[in-house]
């Protein structure tokens, strides 16, 4: 089952979508999450966020800068100030 993924600014929405892997920049440190993830919450720092659409894939990486990221039963949002 793919991961629900949506990754939002103060302006848009920047993304919603399924993928396979999401790596998010936490304030201590990077940190994976799959579809099926324990729920957590983390504040992240300025980095870079890594898309996988499929296992395997070609990685996309996005800027983002500071924020939000959580993890629930229905996927990962992560509430960047900037993402580029």
């Amino acid at each position: 089952m793919p991961l629900h993924f949506e990754l939002v600014t103060p302006e848009r929405l920047v993304r919603s979508e399924e993928v396979y892997m999401v790596t998010v920049p936490g304030s201590e440190g990077d940190f994976g999450v799959l579809e099926g993830h324990a729920p957590v919450m983390s504040t992240i720092r300025d980095g870079a966020l890594t898309i996988l659409r499929t296992h395997g894939g070609t990685p996309e990486t996005l800027a983002i800068q500071g924020g939000f990221a959580e993890v629930n039963d229905r996927g990962l949002t992560v509430l960047a100030e900037q993402a580029g």
